[in-house]
Formats: structure tokens, C-alpha cells, sequence
């Protein structure tokens, strides 16, 4: 009876430990997640946001949309900037929060009063920035999340 009991007790720790151990095999997976559509959403940004720029010195439409997608930027940096990540990741995300308040700031700096300072917007470190997260968006990649 005892040795059943005993059984039974180190095959319910296994099995505990076991979901514990697919927990954070699931956290890792959503943060790698949210990391990468994070990721991406500054590369596209990055890629339009040049030509919306230009655009944007004769349409006022253009400079609107491309205030909206500044200050939707910053609320999506901060929210990520947010994000308790898995012990895995904690490095990476340290990063990514760090270029984002990079970012962040700099975005910041260009916008007065809810407007862009289109002059200014093209001569900040925020497209440099940004390319540097293609490095971070690698070693998220290599820890085969």
C-alpha cells in the first residue's frame, strides 16, 4: 500500500512538473510571438514611413496619417515595453525596451503639440534604430522559440 501511494505521488509530481514545464514552453512561444509581430511592425513602418514623409511636406492628409501611425507606434512601444517576459527572453526583451525608449523619445522630439516637424523627423536615429531590431528579431529566432 505504501509503495502505491508512493507511486502515486512521484507520477503526479512528474505530471505537475510536466505542465509546469509546458507553461513556459507556451509563454516562450506567445512572447516570441508578440516579439516578432512587434518587430515587424517597426519594419514596416520603417519601409513606408520615408515616402510618407516626403509625401507628406505637400499633403496634409498625408503628414495626418503619418501623425496617427507616430503616436499608434508609441502606444504599441509601450505596451510591448510592458510585457512581463519568460526567463528565456528576459535579455532580449531588456533590449527591445531599451531601442524602444530609443525610439520613443526620439518620436517624441519630432512631434510638437500632436504635429510632426517633418524637417526633423528625417534627421533622428529612428530608422537607424529600428534596423538594429532586425539583430534582436535574429537572436529571438535562435532561441528556437
Amino acid at each position: 500500500m505504501k509503495k502505491l501511494f508512493l507511486s502515486l505521488t512521484v507520477l503526479v509530481s512528474f505530471m505537475l512538473s510536466g505542465c509546469s514545464f509546458l507553461g513556459e514552453v507556451n509563454d516562450s512561444l506567445e512572447y516570441a510571438n508578440k516579439a516578432t509581430d512587434h518587430i515587424n511592425t517597426l519594419k514596416d513602418f520603417a519601409e513606408t514611413a520615408p515616402q510618407m514623409i516626403q509625401d507628406a511636406a505637400a499633403n496634409g492628409e498625408t503628414k495626418e496619417e503619418l501623425e496617427n501611425q507616430i503616436k499608434t507606434l508609441i502606444e504599441k512601444m509601450e505596451k510591448f515595453n510592458a510585457i512581463d517576459p519568460p526567463a528565456i527572453a528576459e535579455d532580449i526583451h531588456r533590449q527591445l525596451v531599451e531601442k524602444n525608449m530609443i525610439i520613443i523619445e526620439e518620436m517624441n522630439q519630432v512631434m510638437s503639440d500632436g504635429e510632426i516637424i517633418l524637417d526633423q523627423m528625417e534627421s533622428t536615429e529612428i530608422f537607424t534604430t529600428i534596423n538594429e531590431f532586425t539583430a534582436l528579431l535574429n537572436q529571438l529566432n535562435e532561441l528556437g522559440l
